[in-house]
């Protein structure tokens, strides 16, 4: 027999959570509110349950799971959507929210959700042939998105990858010539992501329009894409 994992996982309403999960296009597995409240809900091969507890706090929540799919495009397309039908916008910050969809430096090209319960869902598809972390670029600019990025968004420490971006668009007498148009873009986009979850949507502001200065490419720009995408997204509020 082939064995499945179910991640049962808390949250305050099990209605709330319910309520997301539908809209992203889950079905209604389970539900009962007597004598504990509890739910399930399935989607393609990802299945979640879920049980109620007054006393669990969302904002301080580290339940989380990792559900590993060959299409997450396709998943961050479709929840993006359904998230936009709900809520009038794509929800970047707070509970619940969308991350950015990006291909990480282990192997894997992923995006984070967390619903109203305050559970991280991690969506991946392995894009290489080892999760193991590479050796940390040498090369200034390539080394601070590449920490900036672990930091902000897989340890979710946005101050301490605020601080590493900052630091590397500092210039000095004598400095090198600065980032590439790509890079500067891609640190620009990431700083204005840890800005929005450090101090709000506004604060974000300044940094996307920097980036929207930057002439790129046909070729930067596709590369770019998935953090362009991202700041549309951020923009949106």
């Amino acid at each position: 027999m082939a064995e499945t994992v179910i991640p049962i996982l808390p949250c305050p309403s099990i209605d709330e959570v319910l309520d997301f999960y539908k809209a992203l296009g889950f079905e209604v597995t389970s539900y009962q509110t007597a004598p504990n409240p509890f739910c399930g809900v399935r989607l393609r091969g990802i299945e979640l349950q879920f049980f109620g507890m007054k006393a669990h706090d969302p904002a301080t929540s580290y339940s989380t799971c990792y559900v590993l799919t060959d299409d997450v495009d396709g998943l961050y397309s479709s929840f993006r959507t359904g998230l936009k039908a709900a809520f009038g916008k794509v929800p970047t910050r707070g509970l619940p929210r969308i991350g950015a969809l990006k291909d990480m430096a282990y192997g894997v090209r992923q995006f984070l959700m967390t619903d109203p319960g305050g559970n991280c869902i991690r969506i991946g598809q392995p894009i290489g042939d080892s999760f193991d972390y590479p050796p940390v670029p040498k090369e200034r600019y390539a080394r601070a998105l590449h920490q900036a990025t672990l930091l902000g968004e897989s340890k979710g420490d946005h101050a301490a990858a605020a601080r590493i971006i900052d630091r590397a668009l500092e210039h000095g007498p004598g400095d090198d010539a600065g980032p590439d148009p790509l890079q500067l873009v891609r640190l620009l986009l990431l700083r204005a992501e840890m800005a929005a979850q450090l101090d709000g949507l506004p604060a974000a502001v300044p940094w996307l329009d920097r980036a929207d200065a930057v002439e790129l490419g046909a070729a930067d720009r596709e590369s770019a894409r998935d953090a362009l995408r991202r700041a549309a997204d951020l923009r949106a509020g």
